[in-house]
């Protein structure tokens, strides 16, 4: 099965942002507040968003022989007890918002000095001329979604909504 750079990518940039520390991620979140950008965050997604579980979130197509595997504390179990069920979005609306949240992840990547490297650290590499399958893009687009809402940023010019 071929990997795409994406695979390693977000395996190391879960990695990095595992180890990022609880002070940035405050941080971040006053800019969100101060800026009116920020959303509200149940008391159960609070929870998941603190836990240390690093259990991993594998995504793969074997169709386009795509793998992707996501390794952030919280992830796996935000999936299944926060983010809407498979087949909520249409493999459309998830390929038309994963192309702008990647343009705007690498955009951020390329310039350290402006974002946080701990949390930007690798350029992922999203082809929209290539049919990465339904279960890749819902899971890319649950984890920018996820992403936003624990750090308090935004990635396109809406809020990250559930």
């Amino acid at each position: 099965m071929k990997k795409i750079v994406l695979s390693t990518q977000v395996l190391l940039m879960a990695v990095f942002l595992s180890l990022s520390s609880c002070t940035a991620k405050k941080q971040v979140n006053r800019v969100a507040e101060k800026n009116g950008d920020s959303v509200e965050i149940s008391e159960k997604e609070k929870e998941v968003f603190d836990s240390t579980e690093e259990k991993p979130v594998e995504i793969s197509d074997e169709e386009s022989n795509y793998q992707i595997i996501i390794i952030d504390p919280g992830f796996y179990n935000w999936l299944l007890s926060i983010a809407r069920p498979e087949g909520y979005y249409s493999q459309q609306f998830l390929e038309n918002r994963n192309q702008l949240y990647v343009i705007e992840w690498n955009w951020r990547v390329l310039q350290p000095q402006r974002f946080d490297p701990l949390l930007y650290e690798q350029q992922i590499n999203y082809d929209p001329q290539i049919d990465y399958g339904y279960e890749v893009n819902y899971k890319l687009y649950n984890y920018f979604i996820y992403f936003q809402r624990k750090y308090g940023l935004r990635l396109g010019p809406w809020l990250p909504r559930i």
